[in-house]
């Protein structure tokens, strides 16, 4: 049975004698979640078998916190602006951010993107991909185990969307991951959305991408839907998850993924919507792990 961080429980008590190989496999996030925003805290906080939540790790504030604490489950603090893939080491103060989120919420860890959002200065506003070259994972490399450092649990990596592969690409990107969580004994946050979209923009096999992943390093799962634009496939977080994107849930969940999170950031769609998406996906990762949605608010 995976081991659960109650509500107030020293997480160190739970983590501290458990790698990150070993965590993985005995996971304190299972089940279904979803990632918390103002915009749908309210459902969020009435859904009944919430396995687990996510907050944007820079949004954490006293406020966002008394909520997030009392809803009672395993919430994940996930950051979006270290630019672990930047060529200018990732700061003490940005990753004491994410640190000072996991004390306040008892997180199980904490999760980043394998992108860099900034170069002399600049912020880009969005999360670019990183050249799958041997210099640039020399530089991921350092910037996560610096990271790792600083944080008081666990650290998981996520795979981003793109819609280009730079020229000069050394490695596949089953190959770049996973040498770097090897390299670093970082733990994988899968979007298998993510993965479609790269699919689609690439004009690879999903589902061989996806086997191509270390399956076996993954703390949870990101799901959401995307915009089909014709030739390109945009990750927006503003749709209904596809079936093919349901797919690679049910692949991930048979590999041993232990947990899986729908994402959903604008167009927020009435309550009824979002609860037949998660049971979508609770379906499409096993019977047994449907524990939210619709079925749940047959009387709402």
């Amino acid at each position: 049975m995976p081991v659960r961080a109650a509500a107030g429980e020293d997480v160190a008590a739970v983590t501290e004698t458990i790698d990150q190989g070993e965590w993985a496999m005995s996971s304190p996030i299972a089940g279904i979640g979803i990632g918390w925003r103002p915009e749908i805290s309210g459902l969020v906080s009435e859904l009944p078998g919430l396995g687990f939540t996510e907050v944007i790790a820079e949004s954490v504030g006293d406020a966002t916190v008394e909520i997030l604490r009392e809803l009672a489950v395993p919430v994940i603090p996930h950051g979006i602006r270290l630019s672990l893939g930047g060529a200018e080491p990732v700061t003490a103060e940005r990753i004491d951010v994410l640190a000072r989120a996991a004390t306040a919420l008892d997180s199980p860890l904490v999760s980043e993107h394998l992108a860099f959002v900034r170069a002399d200065g600049l912020e880009a506003g969005h999360l670019l991909p990183v050249p799958r070259t041997r210099a640039s994972l020399n530089v991921l490399v350092d910037n996560i185990r610096r990271t790792m450092d600083r944080l008081p649990v666990p650290f998981a990596v996520e795979n981003i969307a793109t819609l280009f592969d730079w020229p000069d690409d050394e490695f596949s990107e089953g190959e770049f991951i996973a040498e770097i969580v090897e390299r670093t004994d970082a733990l994988l946050l899968l979007d298998v959305a993510n993965v479609y979209a790269c699919a689609r923009n690439r004009g690879t096999d999903p589902a061989r991408d996806l086997a191509r992943l270390p399956i076996e390093r993954v703390a949870y799962c990101h799901v959401a839907g995307g915009h089909d634009a014709g030739e390109l496939y945009h990750d927006t977080h503003c749709a209904a998850v596809p079936d093919e994107v349901l797919d690679l849930v049910s692949r991930a969940a048979a590999a041993g993924a232990p947990a899986f999170m729908l994402e959903r950031d604008g167009d927020y769609p009435p309550a009824r919507e979002l609860l037949t998406e998660l049971d979508a996906i609770a379906i499409a990762a096993s019977a047994d792990r449907i524990t939210v949605g619709s079925r749940w608010w047959a009387d709402a």
